[in-house]
């Protein structure tokens, strides 16, 4: 998996548009291997970034959990904990 696609679920604030469509730009770069299409491709490339972006709100949109919403602040903190661990000299 694309390190750079982050969990959007159970957040609270939720996602946004913008969030779920840099996750799907990130897939779609990654699917085709290409971070900029040629001019031949570039309208297929963006109809599928924008249809994979409809199908990641769609299931966020219905995902059901229990578990409590997640803090941003605090994932974020995760994060950077992980990294400076992984790339400490």
């Amino acid at each position: 998996m694309c390190r750079n696609i982050r969990p959007l679920n159970n957040f609270e604030p939720p996602a946004t548009s913008d969030e779920v469509r840099a996750a799907a730009l990130q897939f779609v770069r990654k699917v085709s291997g290409t971070t900029k299409p040629s001019k031949a491709n570039e309208e297929h490339f963006n109809e599928a970034v924008e249809e994979i972006a409809q199908i990641t709100q769609h299931l966020l949109d219905h995902l059901t959990t229990s578990a409590p919403p997640k803090n941003r602040e605090t994932e974020a903190a995760k994060a950077r904990a992980r990294s400076a661990a992984r790339f400490a000299s």
